[in-house]
C-alpha cells in the first residue's frame, strides 16, 4: 500500500490517482504491473508503444477491478475523424469499454475546433471520461488551461527541465486541469555519473520521482521502467515521500550541471516540433503569434 504519500485529486476532473502511473512502451513484464497495482499503483498509460504483456496485465486487472484502475489512451490523430479511430482499436486491444482519459498526443500549440470538438464528442458517447493534452511548448500550457473542455494536462518536468516553474505554473488558473509529468529522469541523464558535478552524489531514479512529486504544483507522473529493479526504484519513491528543502537544493544543483553538459536549454521550438506543428495544420507559427 501507499504510504507516504497520498492519492492525487488531479484538479479540475475528479479523477484520484496514485500519484505515480506506469506507462506501457518501455518493456516492464506483465507481472511486475499487476505486482504494482497491488503496491497502490492505478494509473496507467497506455501510449503510442504498447508493450502486449503489459497490455494483458492490463485485461487481466481490468478484469478483476476496472473501476479501481484509471486509463490514459494516447491519440496523435490529426484529424477529427481518426482520434475516434484511434481510441476505439486501443479499447478492442485492452478488452475495455472506456479509457478513464483520452490524451491528445503533441500538441505545441492549441488544437483545432475540430480536433476538441471530436474529443467532446468522444467523452458524451462515453468511450472515455477525460481529456488530456500533451505538449512540448511550455508557453502553451496556460492558454491550454484555460479552456474548460481540458481536465489534464501532461508536461515535461525534471530536475534538469524546471523550466515550467517560470513558464507554466505561476500562470495557471486557479480552476486548473490537473498537472501529470513525463521524463522524470532526463532520458537517465540525471543518473550519468559522468554527468554529474565531481563531489555530488549521483541521483538515483527514486531521487528523481521524489524530486517531481515534492513540486506541489504536479499531481501524479509517469514512470517508464524497463524491469522489476527500476519499478523497485519508482516504488521507493512512494515510500520515501517528499524531499527536504536541502534534498531539493541538491537535486537542482545537479540537474543544472546536467542541463549545461547537454545542451538541453531549448531556443524556441526544434525541427521535430515544427514539422508536427505544421502537420497539426498550423504551418509554422509560434505560440505569440497565436495572440
Amino acid at each position: 500500500m501507499l504510504t507516504s504519500w497520498s492519492s492525487a485529486r488531479l484538479n479540475r476532473s475528479d479523477l484520484e490517482v496514485a500519484p505515480l502511473g506506469l506507462a506501457s512502451g518501455y518493456g516492464l513484464s506483465g507481472r511486475d504491473v499487476e505486482r504494482a497495482f497491488e503496491r497502490g499503483v492505478d494509473f496507467f498509460y497506455w501510449g503510442s508503444l504498447r508493450s502486449a504483456d503489459f497490455g494483458a496485465a492490463l485485461k487481466r486487472l481490468g478484469a478483476r477491478d476496472r473501476e479501481r484502475m484509471k486509463v490514459v489512451v494516447q491519440s496523435y490523430a490529426r484529424w477529427p475523424s481518426g482520434i475516434g479511430k484511434s481510441l476505439d482499436k486501443a479499447l478492442r486491444e485492452l478488452g475495455f469499454d472506456y479509457a478513464d482519459v483520452l490524451l491528445l498526443g503533441w500538441w505545441n500549440l492549441p488544437p483545432r475546433a475540430s480536433i476538441l470538438d471530436a474529443a467532446a464528442e468522444v467523452i458524451r458517447s462515453g468511450r472515455a471520461r477525460k481529456l488530456m493534452i500533451s505538449c512540448h511548448h511550455r508557453p502553451t500550457f496556460p492558454v491550454l488551461a484555460r479552456d474548460p473542455r481540458v481536465d489534464l494536462l501532461m508536461i515535461r518536468y525534471n530536475a534538469a527541465h524546471p523550466g515550467a516553474e517560470r513558464d507554466v505554473f505561476p500562470h495557471l488558473p486557479v480552476e486548473r486541469p490537473g498537472i501529470v509529468t513525463y521524463t522524470t529522469t532526463s532520458w537517465g541523464q540525471l543518473l550519468d555519473r559522468a554527468l554529474v558535478p565531481q563531489g555530488e552524489r549521483v541521483p538515483t531514479a527514486t531521487d528523481c520521482y521524489r524530486f517531481v512529486l515534492s513540486n506541489p504544483d504536479v499531481n501524479a507522473c509517469w514512470a517508464g521502467p524497463r524491469d522489476a529493479g527500476q519499478l523497485d526504484q519508482a516504488l521507493a519513491a512512494l515510500d520515501a515521500g517528499a524531499m527536504s528543502e536541502e534534498e531539493l537544493v541538491w537535486m537542482r544543483r545537479v540537474g543544472a550541471v546536467v542541463r549545461d553538459k547537454t545542451k538541453l536549454r531549448a531556443r524556441g521550438m526544434g525541427v521535430a516540433d515544427r514539422l508536427i506543428n505544421a502537420i497539426s495544420g498550423f504551418g509554422f507559427r509560434s505560440t505569440a503569434e497565436l495572440g
